[in-house]
């Protein structure tokens, strides 16, 4: 069969991987040539702190991506600029005369594709995108009435329904086509970075490794994944936020009925549930989706804010977090949803405080994810966690990590506290405390507010 186009441009962005990739793909089936791009987005670069680990992560995978096409003779095409004008330029340098991509849900990722798009065909160039990020759309799972699903529980049922072996196919790509090339990679110091440590594995390589290792854990998840201590989750969101690692992939290689299997494939859903949220409704980055608490008054301090983010706050399970945070660019989604209600039900500070904070430093980053999660928290948001159900953090330190080992490896000048008092070190006597080498106030905090009275203004704030 004649292929319908001479060269294809794909443009890679949130799908870092030359493995079971749509667009890539559908390039390689449509076009006699295809050459692949990525453009570092100065309209996003330029607002983010040089030491920011995702430019390393994508720099990472990218390098391992490029080494793959250096095999077959060929290399990326990288750009650095606003994408908008990259790509079109990046088209006629070529002579290309088609543009494959799979799509992104965000807005700005929308309203730059659709400029892209107009741009293309007034010169004459054809423009494709595919599904690839994840496996239903918005518009793809809806109730009987037609209408976007406002419950998780009806939506992941709906969605579970609607999952067959399509849903998940492989899209094949062979890297036959590729046009001989052998461009200069940049280094991370030439596009303005400090290359930083990362808690996983970036690229490909990377993201099998940690699906493979996970695979082994899956059978005991529903019972592990709470405690922090046990490195019992995947941590593979990163992977999947940058498409290193696609979500049809997890879904043909975890099909047992098996309990732990089946409450990952809920956390996978909940992935897609916010994607359709922000998809469906996207004036949510802005708006509480209970749009009544868009009027609430959050008496917060940015003291105690700050406070919070520095892992300061008297509260070992909610400092030990903020600290392993701080450190790492990660946090067990227990735990996220343990700070995360502390800082809006305990120091009553707004919701956005703590998205902004998360969005500027988590390595797998993902705006529907955040802001969901932090909605839900707040209880402002869809689906959201009832204003008056409000997490002690105290308990939730006993519950899920017992013995104190996630607290301890995170702050080890409570490592002495018996397990009785390393939850909560303002229940031990001072003369106890001396012995054990703390000092409540000098070398670790007071608590910067008691959480039994913080609940109930919490209430009366939603009230």
């Amino acid at each position: 069969m004649q292929s319908k186009h001479k060269r294809a441009l794909v443009w890679l962005r949130r799908d870092l991987r030359c493995f079971d990739n749509r667009a890539w793909s559908e390039a390689e089936s449509l076009a006699e040539e295809i050459a692949i791009a990525f453009v570092f987005d100065t309209c996003i670069l330029n607002q983010l702190k040089k030491d920011d680990r995702r430019i390393t992560f994508i720099h990472k995978s990218l390098e391992e991506l490029n080494s793959k096409l250096r095999e077959k003779n060929s290399s990326l095409y990288v750009r650095v600029g606003d994408p908008t004008i990259e790509i079109p330029n990046l088209m006629k340098e070529l002579k290309a005369d088609a543009l494959f991509l799979n799509r992104d849900y965000e807005a700005y990722a929308q309203k730059r594709d659709q400029n892209v798009k107009n741009t293309l065909e007034e010169k004459g160039y054809d423009f494709y995108s595919f599904k690839d990020h994840v496996i239903f759309e918005a518009e793809e799972v809806k109730n009987k009435s037609g209408n976007f699903f406002k419950v998780f529980t009806p939506y992941s049922k709906a969605w579970r329904a609607q999952l067959n072996s399509n849903s998940f196919s492989e899209a094949k790509v062979k890297l036959t086509k590729l046009i001989p090339a052998q461009n200069k990679f940049p280094n991370l110091e030439k596009l303005g970075f400090c290359p930083q440590s990362l808690y996983v594995e970036a690229g490909r390589k990377g993201a099998a490794e940690q699906f493979k290792a996970f695979k082994k854990k899956i059978p005991n998840y529903k019972e592990q994944r709470d405690f922090p201590a046990l490195s019992a989750t995947s941590q593979l969101s990163v992977h999947l936020r940058f498409g290193t690692l696609n979500i049809r992939e997890l879904f043909r290689h975890s099909l047992n009925k098996d309990a732990g299997t089946f409450i990952w494939h809920n956390e996978l859903i909940w992935r897609e549930f916010y994607q359709m949220l922000l998809s469906s409704f996207p004036q949510l980055p802005e708006k509480c989706f209970q749009s009544k608490c868009d009027s609430i008054k959050w008496p917060g301090s940015k003291e105690h804010f700050q406070l919070w983010c520095e892992g300061q706050s008297g509260y070992p399970i909610i400092d030990a977090s903020m600290r392993h945070f701080k450190k790492t660019g990660w946090m067990h989604n227990r735990l996220r949803m343990v700070v995360a209600s502390f800082l809006t039900k305990d120091l009553l500070c707004h919701w956005k405080w703590g998205e902004a904070y998360f969005a500027e430093n988590l390595l797998d980053f993902e705006l529907a994810s955040n802001n969901g999660g932090w909605q839900w928290a707040a209880s402002v948001g869809c689906d959201a966690q009832p204003y008056f159900r409000i997490f002690n953090p105290t308990l939730q330190s006993e519950r899920f990590d017992p013995e104190g080992t996630f607290i301890r490896q995170e702050l080890p000048e409570l490592k002495a506290l018996p397990n009785k008092f390393i939850h909560a070190p303002i229940k031990a006597k001072k003369s106890d405390l001396k012995n054990w080498g703390v000092e409540l106030g000098k070398n670790y905090p007071l608590p910067i507010v008691e959480h039994a009275t913080q609940k109930e203004k919490a209430i009366k704030l939603f009230k």
